[in-house]
């Protein structure tokens, strides 16, 4: 009894620091939200509060939002902002709702970790199992990254896809399919690409239900939950068409993405590659460019078939690197996930590299952005070669993460060869 009041104690008193510090960032630094809104390593042309700002404008005056090509987010936050009253003259509002969405975030990556499903799923036990950290550490770790405050502080809206996927993640988990579907249905709404995670969280889902599996029972599962996300999505798109008026926001909003007509420079490595296309190739490499995206959901649910929470911890990771518009928060997504493996950190090889390169990126970004836009003694090439630096250390975080999974693993399937050194012919 004593111990779960302590641990009570603990978690509230966890939540409170995280947000009290936020909300002291945003009240004791007023001009910190704004220089951070600018920031292309944190506000996309899909994700930004400014545009968010401008096409709140327009749908408040009774214009269509997606006139002029600024605004390319889902129509829903357009009613959500407008029931809070100005952020320019009452910020704090606006604050408050992001501190809150933070905060439901670890909640639900608290649930994931606590379930122990990382170390232990219903197809794959690791021997390591005891090595782990408890689910306050791990909502201690996503809630004080500054790679999250710093998403908070410039109310990027990708903090509401982050809620959603970790709450679709958490009620796989829990034994409540239907509700993961529904979560992973608004996360796939507000940001698209997360309609790709469907495959591993339905073989999550489908590991954490207790009926007796078959292949028919499988399939018979599948559909069912396919039909839930395909009638939750009809009926958000519905709601969004009546917001709006018309079916503009489907090519403004999920065209944008999968077209990248708008190239303004981000952390990914898309805008540069296509702003030297050359035209009559441009369609050719989009498809390739999705077909790669995509190319890794088969695969790696094939692979490691027997451990669905370390497919989408890959795929987060993978998406962070390759999605079409990029930015500190899928990063920042993919590191709240990467603690629940605490048990296979043993295992991983270039931990000080990894670590090195995302803070050599992370530290030299905005310095090559700024010789290139400010101070006029760089151009876009400075910018592109730190971004690249960026994708490699995240490159080598989620190959390491992917061995030391299947090293782990192949131990159990190995026994003789635990502690063995292994070299790739």
């Amino acid at each position: 009894m004593n111990g779960g009041k302590v641990t009570l104690g603990r978690t509230a008193g966890l939540y409170i620091g995280a947000a009290v510090l936020r909300l002291a960032l945003f009240t004791v630094f007023p001009g910190l939200p704004d220089l951070l809104t600018g920031r292309v390593e944190i506000s996309t042309p899909v994700t930004s509060f400014k545009r968010l700002q401008e096409g709140l404008f327009l749908y408040n005056h009774n214009v269509s939002p997606y006139d002029g090509g600024v605004y390319h987010q889902a129509p829903l936050f357009l009613p959500l902002f407008s029931l809070l009253p100005s952020s320019s003259s009452f910020p704090i509002f606006t604050y408050l709702l992001y501190i809150v969405v933070d905060l439901l975030s670890a909640n639900a990556l608290q649930k994931i970790a606590d379930s122990g499903e990382a170390v232990s799923s219903a197809l794959f036990t690791s021997p390591r199992r005891e090595k782990r950290w408890s689910g306050l550490v791990i909502a201690a770790v996503y809630l004080f990254n500054p790679f999250t405050i710093a998403t908070c502080l410039g109310r990027s809206t990708s903090v509401f896809t982050t809620c959603a996927v970790l709450h679709a993640i958490a009620k796989a988990i829990s034994g409540a399919p239907i509700s993961a579907m529904i979560a992973l249905s608004f996360a796939s709404y507000l940001s698209m690409y997360p309609l790709l995670l469907l495959p591993p969280l339905l073989l999550l889902s489908y590991d954490r239900q207790p009926a007796l599996h078959t292949q028919k029972s499988l399939l018979a599962f599948t559909l069912k939950h396919i039909s839930v996300v395909t009638g939750v999505l009809s009926t958000l798109f519905s709601m969004s068409y009546l917001i709006t008026g018309s079916w503009e926001f489907l090519p403004s909003t999920y065209g944008v993405q999968l077209t990248l007509s708008d190239l303004t420079p981000n952390v990914g490595l898309w805008w540069y590659f296509f702003v030297e296309m050359f035209d009559s190739f441009r369609s050719f490499f989009l498809a390739v460019f999705w077909l790669h995206l995509s190319s890794y959901v088969g695969g790696l649910c094939v692979r490691i078939r027997t451990q669905p929470l370390v497919v989408l911890t890959l795929l987060l990771g993978i998406f962070a690197i390759f999605k079409p518009y990029p930015s500190i928060a899928d990063m920042s997504l993919f590191l709240a996930m990467v603690p629940l493996y605490r048990h296979v950190f043993p295992l991983m090889r270039y931990t000080f590299v990894v670590a090195a390169v995302v803070m050599y990126a992370t530290f030299l970004g905005p310095a090559f952005y700024h010789l290139w836009i400010y101070a006029g003694s760089g151009n876009a090439n400075f910018f592109y070669a730190i971004t690249l630096v960026w994708g490699l250390g995240l490159s080598l975080m989620v190959c390491d993460l992917t061995f030391a999974v299947l090293r782990d693993e192949w131990e159990v399937e190995r026994p003789e060869m635990v502690g063995k050194e292994i070299r790739q012919i």
